[in-house]
């Protein structure tokens, strides 16, 4: 499970671990927050109304869920991920803090890896260069993105994100090291 601050890249290194390396298995989230440009339903997440959301809750279907930074839903769906793992393949989750405290309840013996920036200058500089948020949600992330680093000691393993090949090759190693 990756998880990490808003803006630390998680969604870049885990394409890049889809894209190197077949043997792991992409879980792929569902939210009701409005596609950002060039997402496609299904592949970054499964776009849902929040009230197909929240059946879903309703019927336990999701490993975890939460409301992230005070607007979005999302979730993992649960299935796919023990269907994966019944497979023998190594499931992949990129999640927030909130759905890492709930997996680490439903799976204990799920490996939780933070991904970090190598500082908080670079941090802020990614999610301005992204462009996606306006400064209003920028802040509001900035500000989540602080308690999100204060819980780094929860975490079984720590992936700086300074370099996205090796930052995907760290993460492999310790999810093949885990399965074994």
């Amino acid at each position: 499970m990756l998880a990490g601050p808003t803006a630390v890249g998680k969604g870049t290194v885990s394409a890049y671990v889809r894209d190197h390396f077949p043997q792991v298995w992409l879980s792929v989230s569902a939210t009701t927050r409005t596609p950002r440009p060039g997402e496609v339903d299904g592949v970054q997440y499964v776009f849902l109304s929040q009230d197909e959301f929240d059946d879903m809750v309703r019927r336990g279907e999701f490993l975890e869920h939460a409301v992230v930074h005070g607007q979005a839903s999302y979730g993992t769906p649960r299935e796919p991920v023990e269907r994966a793992r019944a497979e023998g393949l190594l499931p992949l989750l990129e999640i927030d803090l909130q759905g890492a405290r709930q997996v680490r309840e439903a799976m204990p013996d799920a490996h939780l890896v933070f991904l970090a920036p190598p500082d908080m200058d670079e941090l802020v500089r990614r999610l301005v260069g992204r462009g996606t948020e306006d400064e209003a949600e920028r802040t509001r992330r900035l500000r989540t993105a602080e308690t999100e680093m204060a819980a780094i000691e929860e975490f079984d393993s720590v992936i700086v994100n300074d370099d996205v090949r090796r930052a995907a090759e760290e993460l492999v190693h310790l999810m093949q090291t885990d399965a074994h």
